[in-house]
């Protein structure tokens, strides 16, 4: 696998780290092909419980790498083939059963935003910056920004950052909606680091926890557009039903039985 993007695997939590921090972790072919084959792997482990999804350097991830497109790629459908890799890494991620948190310090941006939304729980730094800026350079918006942003934010609220070139402050984007968690540190790289430690203490929580109903949870709630509400209700009742034959599900329904009667 390409060191554009590092991969490891420890009790139960996966870690994947864009590595390209020279270039702001902005994606290139490399990256690209490099996303989707780890998306792959981290997603299809039995042993994976949970997802981390941090980057290397000062920022998160600035989408497209635009300088080297222009350089190396001739043709707006090669652009558009590149496109459709790392949307193969983005729902292989959204549409698991695995819980992934981003740990998001420093800028997102353009494509960024949307690989930041294909995780289900973001913790960003108080520094970070996030948004749109695709029509800065005359483009659209891609790798899932479209779809997401406004099922995160609202359609009002996606409208106005991608039809301005705002970027939201860590605040603004907690107060709507697009990131859960702001942590703050003494200097850009303390808070880089403490952005880093609670994004796997998330992933921990998970796994010490019933991570494969968590799992499930998200994966009903992302899948939810797929279904009219009366097939959302029954793959609620079948969910919960196969849930409830499982030996964790057991084992902690009587702990909390036990622990009721006591009180």
């Amino acid at each position: 696998m390409s060191d554009a993007i590092l991969l490891s695997v420890t009790e139960g939590m996966a870690r994947l780290t864009l590595n390209r921090p020279t270039r702001l972790n902005a994606f290139n072919a490399d990256l690209a092909h490099a996303w989707r084959d780890a998306t792959a792997e981290a997603t299809s482990r039995s042993d994976v419980k949970a997802i981390l999804l941090d980057a290397a350097g000062p920022a998160f991830c600035a989408g497209g790498d635009v300088i080297d497109m222009a350089a190396r790629t001739g043709s707006g459908a090669e652009i558009t083939a590149l496109a459709e890799v790392i949307n193969a890494g983005i729902r292989s991620l959204a549409e698991s059963a695995i819980p992934v948190v981003a740990a998001a310090y420093g800028t997102t941006a353009g494509g960024g935003l949307g690989i930041m939304l294909c995780s289900d729980y973001a913790v960003v730094g108080s520094r970070s910056r996030l948004g749109s800026l695709y029509a800065n350079i005359g483009l659209t918006p891609d790798l899932s920004v479209s779809a997401q942003l406004a099922r995160a934010v609202g359609e009002r609220r996606a409208l106005q950052l991608v039809l301005q070139d705002r970027l939201l402050t860590a605040q603004e984007a907690l107060d709507w909606g697009l990131v859960a968690e702001v942590v703050e540190g003494t200097d850009a790289v303390s808070e880089a680091d403490l952005v880093r430690a609670r994004g796997e203490e998330i992933a921990r929580f998970w796994l010490a926890g019933a991570a494969d109903a968590y799992g499930k949870a998200k994966q009903l709630v992302r899948s939810q557009p797929q279904r009219t509400f009366a097939e959302q209700l029954s793959e609620e009742a079948r969910s919960i039903g196969a849930f409830m034959e499982t030996p964790d599900a057991q084992a902690r329904i009587a702990a909390f039985a036990a622990q009721s009667r006591k009180s």
